[in-house]
């Protein structure tokens, strides 16, 4: 895996999540918000305790090892960044943006990549609206989801209606700014992919999770229990 720092007018990408485990459409996700918006760098972002979600079953240091493993051979820089697994407090987005802005800086294009049911549940989050103060959103669609504004909670639509941009403008622009990407057809649940592991059950987990990330997991027996 890649590593690197940006400098400080640089695009960041920043992916976050569970990763409980991490799985191949998680990459995908990566993938695609790296051939739109060319970023200098794709920065993991491990949840520690998310608040809007059960227990971690992995532990912290598994699912690290599991994010390198499964983005060894991404095309771009890619680090892996702790903060919220480091924080002894349930984690909140708005917090790490605002701690990822102050580290590098203000003129940085930070955008914050998420699926499509994320964005329909974005006015759950904490301070949701400052999220476009810090960073702008790449949002991919899956199926199952739509991007359609009309379909989105009616605050969650006016906010975007005027904030819609090409992934080149968005790359250069600090933050406040969405692209919107409808050509992510993967759809594939942490959840699903635990159960089953849990009950061995016949569903073919490799095409689910990288081959690297099913051996670690296998090696390590995890999600057994």
């Amino acid at each position: 895996m890649a590593t690197g720092t940006p400098d400080q007018s640089a695009c960041v990408a920043v992916l976050g999540g569970s990763f409980d485990p991490v799985h191949r459409g998680h990459v995908a996700l990566g993938a695609l918000f790296g051939e739109l918006l060319r970023p200098a760098a794709l920065r993991l972002l491990p949840a520690g305790q998310p608040w809007q979600k059960q227990a971690l079953q992995a532990s912290d240091e598994d699912r690290i090892a599991m994010l390198e493993l499964a983005f060894a051979g991404a095309t771009l820089p890619v680090t892996i960044d702790v903060q919220e697994i480091e924080r002894a407090t349930p984690t909140y987005s708005v917090e790490t943006l605002r701690a990822m802005r102050a580290e590098l800086g203000e003129r940085a294009s930070i955008v914050f990549l998420m699926g499509a049911d994320q964005l329909g549940r974005l006015d759950t989050w904490r301070e949701w609206r400052t999220l476009f103060e810090l960073a702008n959103l790449g949002v991919a669609t899956r199926p199952g989801y739509t991007l359609d504004l009309e379909r989105l909670p009616p605050m969650v639509a006016q906010e975007l209606s005027a904030r819609l941009a090409t992934p080149d403008a968005v790359r250069i622009t600090p933050h406040g700014k969405v692209c919107l990407a409808q050509t992510l057809a993967v759809d594939i649940s942490a959840t699903r992919i635990r159960e089953a592991l849990h009950t061995g059950t016949s569903e073919d987990v490799s095409a689910l999770v990288p081959t690297q990330v099913l051996d670690y997991i296998q090696q390590h027996n995890l999600y057994k229990s």
